[in-house]
C-alpha cells in the first residue's frame, strides 16, 4: 500500500511549508506559535496508480500527533486528458491515441499528478 508512503510526504509537506524561516505568513519554531491546520487540499490523477478511499483511510490513520490532526483532506479527482503534441488537439476519451488531424502519437497531458494544492491553516 504505497498510500501511507504518500500521505507520509503529503505531511512531511505541509509541516514544511508551515514551519517555513522566512516566510512572514508562516512563523518560525523559535517564535513558539503554533499554527492551527484545518484543511488540506490534494489532487489526484485518475492515472496516479493511487486509490483516493486508500488514501483517505491512510491520511485518518497517520495524521495523528501531526500537524495535520485535526485538517481534513479534500481530495480533488483529475480526469485523464490526452492531447497532441503538435497542434495541442485533445484527443477524446476511449479514442485511438494518435491525432485524427495531424496522426501524431498523444501525449497524456493530465491525469497522472498527485499535488498539494493548498493549505488553510490559522497562525496565533
Amino acid at each position: 500500500m504505497h498510500e501511507y508512503s504518500i500521505v507520509q510526504s503529503l505531511v512531511d509537506a505541509v509541516e514544511t511549508a508551515v514551519w517555513r524561516t522566512g516566510n512572514p505568513a508562516c512563523p518560525d519554531r523559535r517564535d513558539g506559535l503554533s499554527p492551527t491546520v484545518y484543511r488540506i487540499e490534494v489532487r489526484i490523477g485518475e492515472l496516479s496508480g493511487v486509490d483516493t478511499e486508500l488514501l483517505a483511510t491512510a491520511y485518518d490513520v497517520f495524521r495523528a500527533g501531526t500537524c495535520c490532526e485535526t485538517a481534513t483532506m479534500t481530495i480533488d479527482r483529475v480526469p485523464a486528458r490526452w492531447q497532441c503534441p503538435k497542434c495541442s488537439r485533445d484527443i477524446a476519451a476511449g479514442a485511438v491515441l494518435r491525432c485524427p488531424s495531424c496522426h501524431e502519437p498523444a501525449q497524456l497531458a493530465s491525469g497522472d499528478e498527485i499535488i498539494l494544492q493548498r493549505i488553510e491553516l490559522e497562525v496565533a
